[in-house]
């Protein structure tokens, strides 16, 4: 933006192509784009969401201009024009007036009037004309005095004809219009690559803000059910002491009475009635008269739980989302035409020379994929949070995360957002691969073992490095509508 701009420049600039607005619209959540720019960024999108603040709309909404906003920025721009330096006609002799053109052969600037002649005597209809410019001569090759017309793209820079002859002899020139016209496309390229990593990065930032929020509300969740386990237990003990206390009281009072018998026999004891005082001390010492107190133990249900929760609120988030594990058996009408599971359908392994008749039969059920080397999941989930983690060691090709239930199980499939598909890949031994617009250390430490997160309410898909306790990529702010089921790699040869 042109620093000739007032104060309402960053109010009346689009987000996206970040110049002042063009069509301006709203968006139901209050904030306003350039309605092309808003258009393509939700062309180029499955959902669609405020860019600003990720809002997300159920119906794509019906985008009407802001004539408020679109009479502001017309005023604005109106007050500030780009300003251009005045050239004067070098043939006016009195007062001089504003020139229209430029010729570059006849090195001069010409107002109206005195510009007729090169539009009507046929020599001078040749001449180059250009706009009005004060600098002609940085428009003249200075070594052969003629018209810069021609753009060398070896040297990059303007020649001019007799340079095409000379200096420039076998060099790839072309009319400047042309090049203009390519550096315009380039520009225009380079532009709409800047503005969509301007949209990434917001988009991160929005993705990054999201999965801050959904674990600060899952720790405020875990640390009141703490809170929660802590008063039962603070109750239990409070219960506990005041019965001990009670009994303490008991206690002292027997053991007063007791003092004060003592004496008595001692006062007694010089008489020789030993029947009497052995009657005495029996009636003193019966077990109805002694208090046993029983053995105390404080039960705080599942205590160790929340503490190690809250010890990896230091160390890891992983803890927390292994709370929500699930166990996963794996579909077998799922599996490819040439794999079978095991008897607990906890595993896979491949048996490409069982007979094709067999492989035949498999290939008929509705839900097997025959073209791809995958494995769902027995259940699928339309709520609330599960994780559960795959074993990939040893393996240098894999696939996993989670899918719709709608998923094409029959065609070539491509494993992406657009065709329901929420996962990361290994490929090659060390070349990871996700969907994702944020990928966060994909190639630090291989992961031995694979940890899956899904928040189906906060559309929130993680995976984790189990050995490290790392998060490596996830999917933020998506929108799920069907049943999510766990997806598998399977063994190839």
């Amino acid at each position: 933006m042109s620093s000739s701009c007032g104060p309402l420049t960053e109010e009346l600039q689009c987000s996206i192509c970040l110049d002042v607005f063009t069509d301006p619209v709203s968006t139901p959540s209050g904030h306003n784009f350039c309605k092309t720019c808003l258009n393509k960024c939700w062309d180029n999108s499955q959902t669609c969401n405020c860019p600003y603040c990720k809002e997300t709309f159920n119906q794509r909404p019906d985008l009407k201009i802001n004539t408020t906003l679109r009479e502001l920025t017309g005023h604005y721009k109106n007050k500030n024009p780009e300003e251009k330096p005045e050239v004067l006609c070098d043939f006016c002799e009195e007062r001089k007036l504003q020139a229209l053109k430029s010729c570059l052969v006849c090195q001069s600037s010409y107002c109206e009037t005195h510009l007729q002649p090169h539009l009507r005597v046929a020599g001078l209809k040749k001449h180059k004309l250009m706009e009005p410019v004060s600098n002609l001569e940085d428009y003249i090759c200075q070594k052969h005095e003629r018209p810069l017309e021609l753009f060398c793209r070896d040297d990059q820079t303007c020649v001019c004809l007799m340079c095409t002859v000379t200096d420039h002899k076998n060099h790839n020139t072309v009319p400047l219009e042309e090049e203009i016209e390519e550096k315009k496309m380039q520009l225009m390229k380079t532009q709409k690559d800047v503005q969509q990593l301007i949209l990434k990065k917001i988009k991160n930032i929005q993705d990054i803000k999201h999965s801050a929020e959904i674990r600060k509300r899952f720790y405020t969740e875990v640390l009141e059910m703490m809170e929660e386990q802590q008063k039962a237990a603070e109750k239990q003990e409070r219960e506990l002491i005041k019965d001990l206390e009670q009994e303490i009281t008991e206690l002292k009072m027997r053991n007063t009475e007791l003092k004060m018998r003592n004496t008595e026999l001692e006062q007694l004891s010089h008489t020789e009635d030993h029947l009497h005082l052995l009657q005495i001390y029996s009636s003193l010492c019966s077990p109805t008269n002694t208090i046993y107190l029983p053995e105390i133990s404080v039960y705080a249900p599942d205590l160790k739980t929340f503490h190690d929760v809250l010890l990896s609120c230091v160390s890891t988030e992983l803890k927390w989302m292994q709370y929500y594990a699930v166990d996963v058996t794996l579909d077998p009408d799922t599996v490819h035409a040439y794999h079978i599971l095991s008897d607990d359908r906890k595993q896979v392994r491949d048996t490409w020379e069982k007979l094709s008749n067999e492989a035949t039969v498999k290939r008929d059920n509705k839900k097997r994929s025959y073209r791809c080397v995958h494995v769902l999941g027995k259940e699928g989930f339309s709520s609330g949070r599960f994780y559960f983690e795959v074993q990939v060691k040893g393996m240098t090709d894999w696939t996993l995360g989670v899918a719709r239930e709608s998923i094409d199980r029959k065609g070539k499939i491509t494993p992406c957002l657009k065709n329901g598909y929420w996962t990361v890949a290994l490929r090659n031994g060390n070349e990871y691969i996700a969907h994702s617009d944020l990928c966060l250390y994909m190639n630090t430490v291989k992961p031995q073992r694979v940890g899956v997160f899904v928040d189906y309410e906060e559309g929130l898909v993680s995976f984790y490095n189990v050995e490290s306790g790392s998060c490596f990529n996830f999917y933020a702010g998506q929108s799920f509508t069907e049943k999510l089921y766990p997806y598998m790699p399977m063994p190839t040869q």
